[in-house]
């Protein structure tokens, strides 16, 4: 670096740094096929990785499975988990009675106030 120079050369250019000596790993490419829109998807990892059996697909977005030979990965989902919601959250804490009541006075305290800023302008 002390050889080179920076006088100018404009930031985000070029890149100062140089590949020698740089030992890339072994990559092996993958193929993945949508199940729904059936687009194949090529991605490189590294040799020793362990390669996900599903990938989300660029088109649709919809689950791509590992091509492997002539066919394609089976992947388990049933030990997947549904993602809980703000209202599975909120059931957790309150009943239905309860959240009746709660929206009862929030709708009192909202008719009430909205009632007292129509007497202000017709006044």
């Amino acid at each position: 670096m002390a050889d080179r120079s920076l006088r100018g050369i404009r930031l985000g250019a070029q890149s100062l740094q140089s590949e020698d000596g740089v030992v890339f790993h072994d990559r092996a490419q993958h193929t993945y096929t949508c199940s729904t829109c059936g687009r194949d998807t090529v991605l490189t990892f590294a040799a020793d990785a362990e390669v996900p059996e599903a990938w989300e697909c660029r088109t649709c977005g919809a689950e791509a499975l590992l091509r492997i030979g002539d066919g394609t990965a089976t992947v388990d989902h049933s030990g997947d988990k549904a993602a809980r919601t703000h209202w599975d959250m909120l059931l957790e804490r309150r009943t239905i009675p309860e959240l009746e009541e709660l929206l009862e006075e929030r709708l009192a305290f909202v008719r009430a106030r909205r009632g007292a800023g129509n007497e202000k302008l017709s006044a």
